[in-house]
């Protein structure tokens, strides 16, 4: 299987985890996100970069998870309402914490919170089949340039 992910071009070819917080894990869980296709892993890169734009430091990672890893799967309905919120990741990080803790699968298949029909992996750095999954291309990000423009122009409600 084939996953996805938009990266600055200084950890394109690493898959390490930061260990930071994110929607589906607590900080000190190194995981690396990632999705189904390009357009979702850029999507979901898009919404956190508010107010900056992409440039000719970002990469598209292509990542080979083998099929027989097996993965733990989360649907939309498994979740409660309001998982979706971006200002509070509770909900979400505690089933990835589980699933991160049980060590049982290496990926979490989880629904994407931009678009609930797509979905994002989240791949266990710890996980002991882990080093099985190896990154297969990388290649420029050449966003349109009115992409560009909306990012450029975007002001998060916050600021």
């Amino acid at each position: 299987m084939l996953v996805f992910k938009i990266a600055h071009k200084k950890y394109a070819n690493s898959l390490a985890g930061s260990g930071v917080d994110g929607r589906w894990t607590s900080a000190g869980k190194t995981v690396v996100y990632c999705a189904d296709s390009i357009a979702i892993a850029f999507l979901e890169n898009m919404v956190r970069r508010q107010g900056v734009g992409f440039n000719d430091d970002f990469k598209t990672v292509i990542i080979d998870v083998p099929d027989e890893l097996g993965k733990e799967v989360v649907l939309p309905k498994d979740l409660p309402a309001g998982w979706r919120d971006f200002r509070d990741y509770s909900a979400c990080q505690k089933v990835g914490n589980k699933w991160y803790d049980k060590m049982m699968h290496p990926l979490l298949k989880v629904p994407s919170a931009v678009l609930t029909a797509s979905c994002n992996y989240v791949l266990n750095t710890n996980h002991p089949d882990f080093p099985r999954i190896k990154v297969i291309s990388i290649t420029d990000l050449v966003p349109d340039e009115r992409i560009e423009e909306i990012l450029k122009g975007y002001k998060s409600s916050s600021q």
